[in-house]
Parts: structure tokens; C-alpha cells; sequence
């Protein structure tokens, strides 16, 4: 096969390095006119026997790459393609779809500081003119070369507000986050060089009752021994005495919903899966959490990631799954790191490989590291993502359960929904259900950001109402009043103080004409300028379009223009009313002919803003 690599572009000896220590098998440099072998397989990333399982390895090499010398060269890209049978052209374009790749030279270290909403509205603007003080502008390094600092979306530190990402590259260093940052405390981790990932300090959860995070600040994140010590592997247990039958009707008399937003039910996902005639099956688990507001599957993978495992364990158990994915995205380097630490004991320990818990049972899994794009929480643009394509959707039908990863059946489930499954399966699905109510059965997690009192994640029972919920979070600081509350994220809708009394259930979310979505409650207080968080909103959607379909990728730029117009000064009466009556047909055209839910969803929080909130008079 004739690659067409780029004349005369040769890896370094340390990227070679890099690469082909994600590859496992090293191959020598290659002589003046020659070329290496074929590629070998890997090891320490087993693909699955099927058709493109070496371009399979494309990210996980590309961010090798990236983090040994800070951005992808084309010798690099050479080395990969010739490993991997990748020609260039399709490798770059893979590449240069992330944002956390660069594909020019760039400083070692980039400080990625957001400016979306939740950090919008706790300083990071201040935070923004301050670092283009005293280190320059945004986008142009350090005048030692060594630092450049840039504005990102939404991190999933918004608890914690504002927040940076350190993306550290060289041998021995690891990216790194930042929480409640100032100029000062980014300044000096940018003089320091601080290396690898710490924890950010005790995460801010509130349980009533505790369930999904019962563990939370209590047992070592760490440590095999202390989960097992506090439940950890009875669900599993219980799992293979119930036999793939009876785990799947447990679920399903759960009536357990995907909590990532779709709302599918979960039994229905996996019976399906499990009936599936072709081989193999896939399991995957979706924790790609990019939407703003958004961080409840961050906290429960850093604090309780042995129950992300046995959960896909009991998933890929129940549907006959031998081999499953974690899709994590790229911005959440203490839970990758804890994930990771966590696959590692569970294959000591036997509770992952050849013979599960000493059954005849056999399962591994996979952590497959994102890039830096929201698109990719879509479960088909996830697939493309792991399979070494660009994060664009696919059209469905067929539906994942039929054709997904590698084109086979795949079960595919968020973080929370996962978690959920243990106590299905330990305490049964009946007893899941006296939870809750009769559509919406079980606890949920909320994540509580903006202008809380007490910002953090919420486990309470489906029911509770939205007024009750931000009184539990302390209501809005300094006494302030609520001008008005995001729900479900932004592609969620905004909701008025005097909206704020019914049930947060799937039912009553829809009674109101709300969504819950990913689970964001953001509260803005009456200092809160809505039309900059409404024009944010609008540009995150414009960054975020994959491009793939034309209703998304013209309709977000389109909106987007419309807004700051109506954002302008001495805007006429007339001029106010043809671009909302736009912005109107344009939502309406990507709700009907958008691909996916980005862009079907594009236009949601923007147009009840309009109409509800009358922002724009």
C-alpha cells in the first residue's frame, strides 16, 4: 500500500520513542531511503480482530506524540502512519479535528483557562485579563517560548470555578488541573513546572439519600482492598449467580433510564445487545462529559472508579461482551490516571482478563483517551473516535444495539447510568424502583454550579422540585436574587424564578417544557450578564459543529451572527425582530434536519433566553 508520506519529514528519535511505546513493539530507525516493516500488533492497546483494528491505535498515538514533545510534527505523523497503515492525508485530518492537538510548533506547556459559563461567572474574565497582564496575550507564548496560555471551553471543574488545564509535554510530565485559580496561582505553577496530576481536594458532594455516592469521601479511590471493604464486587457476585437472564429482567423491573440525557431504557439497550446474532459484542462506556455545567462523571470516576469497572464488568457480562472501552475525554487527567490505576488491580486482582472472578467468564477493558471535543459524547461520533476516524455521527438507523463499534452490536452507557446498574443488580429491581416515582425510578445526580451558595454534585431521589434543590445548595450567594437557572446544560433551556416548583422527574421536566439533561442546575444571580452568557453559549455551539452536516454547521455560525447583533447598541425595534424571528427558523431548521443532538439542541437555551427571559428586550 502506498501511503504518499510526506517527502523528507523523519520522527525524532524521541518521538519515535513515544510512539512506539504505545505500539509495544519498537522499530529501529529507519536507513536513508528505506522504510520500516510492517506494522506490528500491538500489545499494550490489544485491538479486536476485526477490519481497521491497527488504525484503532491512531489516538492513542497521536497523543503520544503530542505529549513528548508538545505537538504533532509530520515526521511523527510519518511514523505513525507507516505504523499503523494510515495513509497522511486521513491521519491529519483525524489530528486536526481535536483541540487539545496542535499541528504547529507550540510552547511545552499550554494553559488552557475557561471562559465558559460556570467559570464565566465566577471570575474567569478577570482571570483572563489578568494573565494577558502580566504574561501576554492569549494564543502567544511566553517570551521564554516555554508557556502559551489560551482560553478553552467548558473543563467539568465547575464546582470548583475557574478552573485551568495545565497540558504538559516532555518525558515525566502529565497534564494537571488548577481549581478556584487566580493570575497569581497560575503564574506560580507556570514558574514551578509542576508536574502530573494531583487531586483538587475533598469533592464537594451532598447525598441524601447515598447511594451512587455512598463511597465518596469515604473509601481510598485508590485502593482495590478498601472498595471491596466497602461493598465493592458483591454486585458482580450476585451478577453471576442471576446469570445474563436474570441481570438484564433486574434491569429492566428497575426501570432504569440512561442518565446521560437520551433517557433509554437501560434493559430494553441491553436485551437488545444480548439477542444480537452477530459477533463480537462491544461494551462502552461513555464518559466523554463535555457538557457545560457538567461534572457529576468526573467525580465518580475520581473518587470511585472501581464501580465504573465491575458496573461495564456486570454490562458486558449480561450481553455477552468480552471486550469493552472506556471513552474518557481529555480534560480529566486525576480520573484518567485513577481509572487506569484501577484496570491495572482489577487484572491482578483476576477481576478482568481470561477467567473473571475465577469464572469461565472473560472480559478486558480498554481506556480510550479523548482530545478535546464535545461532539464526541455522541455515541456514534464516539465509535468513529475509537476506530481512528474523525468524531463526526453517524446516520441511524442502524442503531448502536444493531451496528456500532467496529460495525457490531454495542452496549453503550454514561458514567452514572453504570453505577446505577450495582445496586440493580445487589438489591434487586424492585427495590430500585420504591425510589422515585413511577416514569423515573431511582436517585439522580444534579450538578449545582453559577451563583450556589454551595456548588457541588447532589444525589437525591427523582421528585424533589427545582426549588427544593437550590435551597439545599444554600440557595444564591450573598443574598442575591436569582434572575434565572440553566438547566441541563447548555444545550438544556433557562428557567425563571417563578418556574421553579416543579418535580425534577423525566414526567415533570417535560409538564414544565424543561429538559433535564445531563443533570446541570447553574444559577445566575441578578448581577449575571445574560446576554454574554447567552452569546457564549452561542459561540461554544459554533466552535463545537463537527461540520459534517450542513443545517449544524451553517445554522450555529448564522445564530451565533444574530446574537451579537441583537447584542448590539441602538439596535432599532425591527432590527430586534427579524433576527429572533432568524434565530426561530434557524433552530427550527437544525431540530429537523441536524444529524445529531448538537445540533438539534443547538438553539434550545438561546431561544427560551430570548423568549422567557426577554434578554434582548
Amino acid at each position: 500500500m502506498d501511503l504518499h508520506l510526506i517527502p523528507g519529514a523523519v520522527a525524532t528519535p524521541e518521538e519515535r520513542a513515544a510512539i512506539d511505546a504505545v505500539l509495544s513493539t519498537p522499530h529501529p530507525a529507519p536507513a536513508p531511503g528505506t522504510s520500516h516493516p510492517a506494522p506490528a500488533p500491538s500489545t499494550q492497546h490489544p485491538a479486536p480482530a476485526t477490519q481497521g483494528a491497527a488504525r484503532a491505535l491512531l489516538l492513542p498515538a497521536l497523543h503520544a506524540a503530542q505529549a513528548r514533545v508538545g505537538w504533532i510534527s509530520e515526521g511523527a505523523l510519518n511514523h505513525i502512519c507507516e505504523r499503523l497503515s494510515v495513509p497522511p492525508a486521513e491521519a491529519y485530518g483525524v489530528a486536526s479535528f481535536y483541540s487539545m492537538f496542535s499541528m504547529k510548533p507550540r510552547p511545552p506547556s499550554i494553559v488552557h483557562v475557561c471562559d465558559d459559563i460556570a467559570c464565566r461567572v465566577n471570575g474567569a474574565e478577570a482571570l483572563c485579563h489578568d494573565l494577558e497582564q502580566q504574561i501576554g496575550k492569549a494564543g502567544e507564548p511566553s517570551t521564554d517560548g516555554r508557556t502559551m496560555w489560551v482560553r478553552s471551553p467548558c473543563l467539568g471543574q465547575c464546582e470548583r470555578a475557574p478552573a485551568v488545564l495545565f497540558q504538559m509535554a516532555g518525558a515525566g510530565r502529565a497534564d494537571r488541573t488548577l481549581t478556584g485559580a487566580t493570575a497569581a496561582t497560575v503564574v506560580a505553577a507556570m514558574r514551578d513546572n509542576v508536574h502530573g496530576v494531583g487531586p483538587t481536594g475533598k469533592p464537594d458532594v451532598y447525598a441524601d439519600p447515598s447511594r451512587l455516592l455512598r463511597r465518596v469521601g469515604v473509601a481510598n479511590p485508590e485502593s482495590l482492598q478498601d472498595y471491596r471493604a466497602h461493598g465493592g464486587y458483591e454486585a458482580l457476585k450476585r451478577a453471576f449467580a442471576l446469570g445474563t437472564a436474570g441481570v438484564i429482567r433486574e434491569v429492566a423491573d428497575s426501570r432504569l433510564v440512561g442518565r446521560g440525557g437520551a433517557l433509554f431504557p437501560t434493559g430494553r439497550k441491553w436485551d437488545a445487545v444480548a439477542r444480537a446474532a452477530a459477533r463480537p459484542h462491544f461494551m462502552v462506556c461513555n464518559a466523554d462529559e463535555s457538557e457545560p455545567g457538567t461534572f457529576k462523571d468526573r467525580v465518580l470516576m475520581e473518587e470511585d472508579p472501581f464501580a465504573v469497572i465491575e458496573a461495564m464488568t456486570i454490562a458486558a457480562f449480561a450481553t455477552d461482551c468480552e471486550r469493552g472501552y472506556i471513552y474518557i475525554r481529555g480534560e480529566y487527567p486525576l480520573a484518567t490516571g485513577r481509572l487506569l490505576g484501577a484496570l491495572a488491580q482489577a487484572r491482578t486482582a483476576g477481576l478482568l482478563g481470561e477467567r473473571v472472578m475465577d469464572t469461565s467468564f472473560r472480559f478486558d477493558i480498554e481506556l480510550r483517551r479523548g482530545a478535546g471535543a464535545y461532539i464526541c459524547g455522541e455515541e456514534t461520533a464516539l465509535f468513529n473516535s475509537i476506530e481512528g476516524f474523525r468524531g463526526e455521527p453517524r446516520n441511524k438507523p442502524p442503531f448502536p444495539v444493531e451496528s456500532g463499534l467496529f460495525g457490531k452490536p454495542t452496549v453503550v452507557n454514561n458514567v452514572e447510568t453504570l453505577v446505577n446498574v450495582l445496586d440493580v443488580v445487589r438489591d434487586g429491581g424492585a427495590a430500585f424502583a420504591a425510589t422515585g416515582t413511577e416514569q423515573s425510578t431511582g436517585t439522580k445526580l444534579f450538578c449545582v454550579s453559577g451563583c450556589a451558595v454551595r456548588p457541588g454534585v447532589y444525589e437525591v431521589p427523582f421528585g424533589i422540585t427545582l426549588k427544593a434543590l437550590i435551597a439545599r445548595a444554600g440557595g444564591v450567594r450573598d443574598g442575591r436574587p436569582l434572575q434565572a437557572v440553566l438547566l441541563g446544560g447548555a444545550a438544556g433551556m433557562f428557567v425563571t424564578p417563578d418556574e421553579l416548583d416543579f418535580p425534577l422527574t423525566l414526567e415533570g421536566a417535560r409538564a414544565a417544557g424543561a429538559t433535564l439533561g445531563s443533570g446541570v442546575v447553574m444559577l445566575f444571580d441578578d448581577r449575571v450578564d445574560l446576554r454574554d452568557i447567552i452569546m457564549r453559549i452561542a459561540e461554544f455551539f459554533r466552535h463545537e459543529s463537527c461540520g459534517q452536516c450542513v443545517p449544524c454547521r451553517v445554522g450555529t455560525v448564522r445564530q451565533e451572527e444574530a446574537i451579537h447583533r441583537l447584542a448590539a447598541p441602538d439596535k432599532g425595534n425591527s432590527g430586534v425582530a427579524l433576527d429572533i424571528a432568524l434565530i426561530d427558523d434557524l433552530g427550527q431548521a437544525m431540530r429537523d434536519a441536524s444529524i445529531c443532538g448538537l445540533g438539534q439542541t443547538a438553539s434550545s437555551a438561546v431561544q427560551s433566553a430570548i423568549r422567557k427571559l426577554r434578554v434582548f428586550g
